[in-house]
C-alpha cells in the first residue's frame, strides 16, 4: 500500500514522503496512529497545496528577517540601568530588556531568545550584540548602557 507520511517514522520515512509499505503495517500501525495516510489523488493534491503554502510562509518570514536586519544597521538602543559605587550594574542587562527597548524605541519586534550575548553586560558602555533573526539571517544591535 502506498502511504504519505504525516510525521517522521524512524526507519520508515520522513514527513511528506510517499512510500510503499506492507498493507498490514499501514492498516494496523500507521493509519490508526495518524502517522500516515493513504496515497490517493486527493491526498496527493492536498499535500502539494500544503507544501506551496509552507514555502510561501517561509519566504515571507525570511523577507521579514532581512527587513529587520536592515533596520538594525543604523540603530543604537539606549538602556538605562542603575549601578553601585564602583560602576558595576545591579544585575546584568538581559536579552528581554534589549528586546523590549528595541520595540519601545524603534518598533522593531525581535524575540528575546533570538538575541545572543557573548558575555553578560554588567557595566556602562557601548556594546554590540548579535541577533539571529532566522533563515541564516543575522544582524547586530548597537547597545548603549547608560546611568538611570
Amino acid at each position: 500500500m502506498k502511504v504519505i507520511f504525516l510525521q517522521d517514522v524512524k526507519g520508515q520515512g520522513k514527513k511528506g514522503e510517499m512510500k510503499e509499505v506492507s498493507d498490514g503495517y499501514a492498516r494496523n500501525y500507521l493509519l490508526p496512529r495518524n502517522l500516515a495516510t493513504q496515497a490517493t489523488a486527493d491526498n496527493l493534491n492536498a499535500l502539494k497545496i500544503k507544501e506551496k503554502a509552507a514555502a510561501a510562509k517561509a519566504a515571507k518570514e525570511k523577507a521579514q528577517a532581512e527587513e529587520n536586519a536592515r533596520k538594525l544597521e543604523g540603530v543604537q538602543v539606549i538602556i538605562r540601568a542603575r549601578s553601585g559605587g564602583s560602576g558595576k550594574l545591579f544585575g546584568a542587562v538581559t536579552s528581554a530588556e534589549i528586546a523590549s527597548a528595541l520595540k519601545e524605541q524603534y518598533g522593531i519586534d525581535i524575540e528575546k531568545n533570538k538575541i545572543v550575548q557573548g558575555e553578560p553586560i554588567k557595566t556602562y558602555g557601548s556594546y554590540t550584540v548579535k541577533a539571529k533573526l532566522g533563515y541564516e539571517v543575522s544582524g547586530n544591535v548597537n547597545l548603549l548602557v547608560v546611568e538611570a
